[in-house]
């Protein structure tokens, strides 16, 4: 079965997508803990990070990389904070979290925008996508 993240690829689920090529796909996290909290993900559907090819792996980094630095010069923020959890979807996803303080990190504190904020937010980031 299908992973939500392999859905919101294929368009079965609608999203706030900042940045994507033909092995990865990013997207605004619709529970953010900051304004501009992306996740980046790999299309092929895969459960952790270290089962990923060494290829796939710095490939998805590089990509991360470059979505890291699109949302730096979008939102302001002291640095970007990368997570790597997978738990809670079985399918492996990068947070990159625009943080000021160490608290930013934690999956407690959460922003609310609307659909509005996303859309724009997400055309900002993609516009700084290269």
């Amino acid at each position: 079965m299908a992973s939500i993240f392999t859905k919101i690829i294929n368009g079965e689920i609608p999203s706030y997508k900042v940045a994507e090529d033909d092995r990865f796909f990013a997207f605004l996290d619709i529970n953010p803990n900051a304004k501009g909290h992306t996740l980046v993900i790999p299309k092929k559907e895969e459960n952790k990070i270290f089962d990923l090819s060494k290829d796939d792996y710095l490939a998805l980094n590089d990509f991360a990389y470059r979505v890291a630095k699109a949302i730096e010069k979008t939102v302001s923020c002291e640095r970007i904070g990368m997570s790597v959890i997978g738990l809670e979807v079985p399918h492996v996803h990068i947070h990159l979290i625009p943080i000021n303080v160490m608290d930013d990190m934690r999956f407690i504190n959460k922003v609310k925008l609307t659909d509005d904020e996303f859309k724009t937010l997400a055309k900002e980031i993609a516009a700084n996508f290269k």
